[in-house]
């Protein structure tokens, strides 16, 4: 008895191993170029260990996945929350934009790496999107009190259109991101939220 809850208790942590050491290689490498041996091998785990956990390596992605763009949308259901009425929407998109910073891998797999690997990873990323836009329509309205409905979805799809932008060229490191340097990047990526959200300003 003790050792089956042992087993269930640690599976979690188990399945977490391989979905991190998979999103480090996705992240550096083209995911069809990665094998489940790989995987394996990066989670200090023998390739049956993996198959135990998962059915296949587009399994591992997805759930990879599905996991990151759930945390996002937590993080910016929490700036929604916590935003004050009339406060600048710019920080809120710098700070959504500083937390993708410090889950650099899995925002790479998410947004550059997983492109075009499979109807599912697509899927997914839709489905993301959906929630986000529904979420930043939930944040400008709180902003703006007076913005219409309409209003309202069409500077969300801009600030998600900036997000997603602005997530790609950070993680790549593109040559916009090097020659404004981290801190002019978000600041500009700040300032020009401002200015989708409240064009007045």
């Amino acid at each position: 008895m003790t050792t089956s809850g042992t087993r269930a208790a640690h599976r979690p942590s188990r399945r977490q191993w391989v979905i991190e050491a998979a999103t480090e290689l996705f992240a550096t490498q083209p995911p069809d170029e990665v094998t489940v041996a790989d995987i394996a091998a990066r989670a200090e785990m023998t390739s049956a260990a993996v198959y135990y956990h998962f059915s296949s390596k587009d399994q591992v992605l997805a759930e990879g996945m599905r996991a990151f763009a759930t945390a996002l949308r937590e993080q910016l259901q929490a700036l929604t929350e916590a935003h004050e009425p009339g406060a600048d929407i710019g920080a809120a998109v710098t700070t959504l934009l500083s937390w993708l910073g410090e889950h650099r891998s899995a925002a790479t797999v998410f947004f550059v790496s997983s492109a075009g690997m499979s109807q599912e990873a697509e899927a997914l990323r839709q489905e993301s999107r959906t929630e986000l836009l529904d979420e930043l329509v939930r944040l400008i309205r709180k902003a703006r009190a007076s913005v219409s409905d309409a209003e309202a979805s069409v500077i969300g799809l801009g600030l998600l259109a900036l997000l997603e932008t602005a997530a790609i060229s950070q993680v790549r490191g593109d040559d916009v991101y090097r020659s404004l340097g981290h801190r002019a990047f978000v600041r500009e990526v700040g300032a020009l939220a401002e200015r989708i959200a409240d064009p007045g300003t």
